[in-house]
This record gives structure tokens, C-alpha cells and sequence, in this order.
């Protein structure tokens, strides 16, 4: 089962603020461990922070066509998102359990998580034509290439640089 693990923003959070040296160092060293323990344990599949919504767009789309173009900063904080995870869990207490391990991911605040299942495939088998199946599954292998080849990539050896010779 996979879940989206969200860290929900605070006032701070929107206006870039970060905790003071202390807290933040604790914070960082914390969740690097949790972290640790969520990869090691096969959980983990992503994970990042967001910048503030002041970084972001909105795009509203409607029936008609039209979309449009929201600048942020968007003003409802508490609905707002501050970093997440994606996790593969064997069901929502197992998501739970691994929650409440968390390190605190609001340092001198009252830190939030949400954590959403994801659709699996299967539960739009019903309402998914043959030819859709067959398209997303070419999208995950491709997808799965990259990410392959990426990790597999070594880093070109560059060539020392020549000294120039004095005329």
C-alpha cells in the first residue's frame, strides 16, 4: 500500500522561518536518523521539503478550457503542505506506527502529518480500458529505465587540466 506522508506548513514554515541553530541542528540530525530507519526498513520510497507557497503557482482549470494562473502566496496555511514522504506500508496502522516515530518536523511548533493512500491500479481495473492499462504500464517502465540508468550512471572521469607553456 503506498501513502503520501504529508508535513502540513505552519506560519513559520510559509514565511521561510527557521528554528534557531539548536533546533534546527536537533531537527536535522533526528530526522536524518528516522530517515535512516524508514529506508532501511524498505518504507521509504521519497521525500522532500517544500519551499514556502510565496515559491508556488496554483493552475485552476475549468470544463471550458480555460486555465488560470495563481501567484502564491496562498492564504490558508493550515491546508497548506510543508514537505512529504511516500512510504510502502503494508496498511494504514503500519503508516501510523511509522508516524508516530517522528522526530517533531516543527521544531518549537506543533508539528502535523497527513498521511493519504494512494488509488492502486486495481481499484479503477473496472473503469480502465485495455489500451490505458497498457499505456501506464509503458510509462512505469520507462519511468523505471531512467531511474535505472540514472543510478547506474558513473561520473566521467575528466582530464587534468594541461599547463600552458610560457612563449
Amino acid at each position: 500500500m503506498k501513502v503520501l506522508v504529508f508535513v502540513k506548513a505552519t506560519p513559520n514554515s510559509e514565511k521561510g522561518a527557521l528554528p534557531n541553530d539548536e533546533q534546527l541542528q536537533k531537527m536535522l540530525a533526528d530526522m536524518g536518523a528516522f530517515n535512516d530507519k524508514l529506508v532501511k526498513a524498505g518504507i521509504m520510497r521519497d521525500a522532500d521539503g517544500l519551499k514556502p507557497s510565496s515559491a508556488g503557482k496554483r493552475i485552476k482549470f475549468s470544463d471550458q478550457g480555460a486555465t488560470t494562473v495563481i501567484d502564491g502566496p496562498f492564504v490558508e496555511t493550515k491546508e497548506l503542505v510543508a514537505g512529504y514522504w511516500v512510504w510502502n506500508v503494508k496498511s494504514m496502522d503500519e503508516a501510523i506506527a511509522w508516524a508516530r516515530q517522528c522526530p517533531n518536523p516543527m521544531p518549537g511548533e506543533e508539528g502535523v502529518l497527513e498521511i493519504r493512500p494512494t488509488y492502486s491500479e486495481e481499484e479503477f481495473a473496472e473503469f480502465v480500458s485495455s489500451d490505458h492499462s497498457e499505456r501506464r504500464e509503458e510509462l512505469v517502465r520507462h519511468i523505471k529505465g531512467k531511474k535505472e540508468s540514472k543510478s547506474k550512471a558513473v561520473p566521467k572521469k575528466r582530464k587534468p587540466a594541461r599547463a600552458k607553456s610560457k612563449k
